[in-house]
């Protein structure tokens, strides 16, 4: 869960909006330096979740492109949750001081915006949704909004449909696995 530090651009797009995934790419491609050996992807959640699983369903998906050839750090196998996130951070910025980071995560909204897909500029803060005190993480943040917000968060994360952030996540790493792609061209 994360709420967010500093903005500079606010992509939304709902995850079933007609060429979704090729808008997505293509604000990807915009923002995000595929070009660079730096660029690392953090997928933010817990499999333990069906609401919070929107991050390593991503990065599930992400490992499994054989043509994706940059780090992906929470998968469903191996999540980057709130006990794990501030080391592997520490980690990742002590080996490359240069890492250009990804963060992708799932978030509580209102419900007229579930299901939207948000890219900001900037870090976010994981966590805060549900009261956790994480360090910020991220140079683009992407979020899903897979529920609403505003009262008893945990609850709402529990019982939240597996499918909605199963379907993002699908949209989420066919448009990057696109912006690579088209990067290269």
């Amino acid at each position: 869960m994360r709420a967010t530090v500093t903005t500079t651009y606010d992509y939304r797009i709902h995850y079933k909006d007609s060429g979704a995934i090729w808008k997505l790419s293509t604000h990807f491609l915009e923002h995000i330096p595929f070009h660079s050996p730096d660029l690392v992807f953090f997928c933010i959640g817990t499999d333990r979740s069906t609401g919070d699983s929107f991050g390593p369903l991503t990065g599930s998906r992400l490992t499994e492109f054989q043509a994706f050839p940059f780090p992906v750090f929470g998968t469903l196998e191996s999540p980057l949750h709130a006990l794990n996130l501030e080391q592997r951070n520490s980690d990742v910025i002590n080996e490359n001081p240069n890492a250009y980071i990804v963060a992708i995560d799932a978030c509580l909204g209102k419900d007229s915006a579930i299901g939207q897909l948000i890219v900001q500029d900037g870090s976010m803060q994981p966590g805060l949704a549900v009261g956790k005190i994480l360090p910020a993480v991220g140079h683009v943040s992407i979020k899903g909004i897979v529920n609403i917000g505003g009262f008893m968060e945990f609850a709402v994360l529990q019982s939240t449909r597996l499918h909605l952030p199963f379907e993002m996540s699908r949209t989420i790493a066919r448009a990057l696995q696109l912006a690579y792609n088209r990067s290269k061209l």
